[in-house]
């Protein structure tokens, strides 16, 4: 039963930060691998989500499959934002057995098992 399995490791590229230089308007693409044997659903989430985008926001990926992920920062003044604790999360859960290639947000919920995976954010200006 998918519920009492956990989910395997992604891999992440970069592995641990984004660097953003002033003034962000630089795009950066992750690269998210499912590196488990299993069909997994993942979802982005962001500390700050008008500062920080990302797209696309969740999908499913099959085993050993990649996407790229497009982060982008919006306009802001580092002078006066806190942002000494902005990260982008993925988290990520198997997909039901049998399950479509569609994302479906309620695989995320309860008793699922899911997983977590932080890329901090760095500002250089």
């Amino acid at each position: 039963m998918v519920q009492s399995i956990p989910p395997g490791d992604i891999t992440t590229q970069p592995n641990a930060k984004i660097v953003f230089n002033g003034p962000y308007e630089f795009k950066h693409n992750i690269k998210v691998i499912n590196s488990s044997n299993r069909r997994i659903g993942w979802a982005h989430t962001a500390t700050d989500m008008e500062r920080l985008e990302v797209d696309p926001p969740c999908g499913v990926l099959d085993p050993k499959e990649a996407i790229l992920v497009a982060v982008s920062c919006n306009a802001f003044d580092v002078n006066y934002e806190d942002t000494n604790n902005d990260r982008i999360t993925i988290e990520w859960t198997n997909a039901p057995d049998g399950a479509s290639k569609q994302f479906r947000r309620e695989w995320f919920q309860s008793p699922k098992i899911l997983r977590r995976k932080d890329l901090l954010i760095e500002y250089n200006h």
